[in-house]
């Protein structure tokens, strides 16, 4: 048989992630784009950022910082980094061998667990949980052990996590302030989660991108503020939900030198180093400390505006503490399921919504729907009127 006459075949493949479809988010966008809907679905900004962290990052690329950093980040931005936690959380990563710069949290995350999971080890993570860690486990050949958060206040039921800790537990994913809920973990829970790991030898991956976004003067309680956590912990953090450019994709993670020598592994061979330029800006712009401390200012204005609009409709506010969500309860608005529920309120009213079905394994449905309030006061104000006919 020749070339010409041979027939063109693309090889079966067996999907290493078979469940994974079209995500919730591209669905709920897609909708709300055709149905010309007010999107409160995705979660990122619809603003510009600072035009000072644009100016940064375009005279770092005029001074000729446009070839491949080092693999572990410019080391500038990882003294900024260093220097921003010592500050914060009164802990000092070293930035030679504990601060490494990432292609965003998203690949922070799954170079942490493809770093220290093995085939066969368990990984717990809290339900509801990002749609990626789950995914993430996976790829490595783990397993996930869902433990699901209180339902309505979405706490940690350490109870439940202790009962899931086996002799394969190799880690645990936590994640505050946690998206979806918008709910923080206090001192006393992160205290809880190191005498629970105290006599293990179970990691910890700390999610903590929404870091600078807590409300009615909370604190964020990082895992870097625990020694006991510290110890065990690679943190995640992203440059992008703090400084609103989310498409620049940039984040870090801080661990022990042991931790982040196998975590630098696998980051070289998966990205090997994050995009030049935008690492000099940040660096530059971050010797300011008053944008990240600003923040949650910026949001929790927008949280109350946001909250105030829906005050008198039938929607159920739950409390919102941290990140840029408000979950609300359907129950007396519709007796449709969280998932159809967010379909006919884009298709008929105008604003889309993420269902929180979709942030758990099972897809337990309890009646609450999560908005994004990062947005223009005036897209806030938009989506408002339109709920208002509730």
């Amino acid at each position: 048989m020749t070339s010409a006459t041979a027939t063109a075949r693309t090889p079966a493949l067996a999907s290493k992630l078979p469940q994974v479809g079209t995500t919730i988010f591209t669905v709920m966008s897609a909708l709300a784009a055709e149905h010309n809907a007010v999107n409160l679905g995705q979660g990122f900004p619809d603003f510009a950022c600072d035009p000072a962290l644009v100016d940064a990052v375009t005279a770092a690329m005029q001074a000729g910082h446009n070839q491949y950093p080092p693999m572990t980040g410019v080391p500038a931005l990882r003294e900024a980094v260093s220097a921003k936690i010592e500050a914060l959380h009164g802990r000092r990563y070293d930035p030679a061998s504990e601060i490494t710069i990432t292609a965003g949290a998203t690949q922070a995350i799954i170079t942490a667990i493809l770093a220290v999971v093995h085939p066969g080890d368990e990984v717990i993570v809290l339900d509801p949980c990002y749609d990626s860690y789950v995914p993430n486990i996976e790829l490595a050949g783990g397993r996930a052990v869902r433990v699901p958060l209180t339902p309505g206040s979405f706490r940690p039921d350490f109870g439940k996590i202790s009962a899931a800790i086996t002799p394969h537990t190799r880690a645990i994913l936590i994640n505050s302030p946690h998206n979806p809920s918008a709910t923080v973990w206090s001192a006393e829970d992160m205290q809880a989660l190191q005498d629970l790991l105290a006599p293990t030898d179970i990691l910890l991956i700390s999610d903590e991108v929404y870091e600078h976004m807590v409300f009615d003067g909370g604190q964020h309680q990082s895992a870097a503020r625990f020694a006991g956590l510290a110890a065990r912990a690679f943190i995640v953090s992203s440059f992008g939900k703090t400084f609103h450019v989310t498409g620049w994709k940039v984040g870090t993670v801080a661990a022990p030198a042991a931790l982040t020598a196998e975590f630098r592994k696998v980051h070289q061979f998966n990205v090997f180093t994050v995009n030049t330029p935008v690492q000099h800006g940040l660096a530059s712009y971050l010797k300011d400390p008053a944008p990240y401390l600003q923040l949650p200012a910026f949001y929790q204005a927008k949280r109350d505006l946001f909250r105030e609009g829906l005050a008198g409709s039938r929607l159920k506010l739950l409390p919102s503490t941290g990140s840029y969500f408000q979950c609300v309860d359907i129950s007396a608005v519709s007796d449709l399921n969280e998932s159809d529920f967010c379909q006919w309120l884009t298709r008929e009213i105008g604003v889309a919504a993420i269902p929180l079905s979709a942030f758990y394994g099972d897809g337990f449905d309890q009646r609450v729907v999560r908005f994004c309030f990062a947005k223009k006061d005036d897209t806030l104000r938009a989506a408002l009127e339109r709920l208002r006919k509730l």
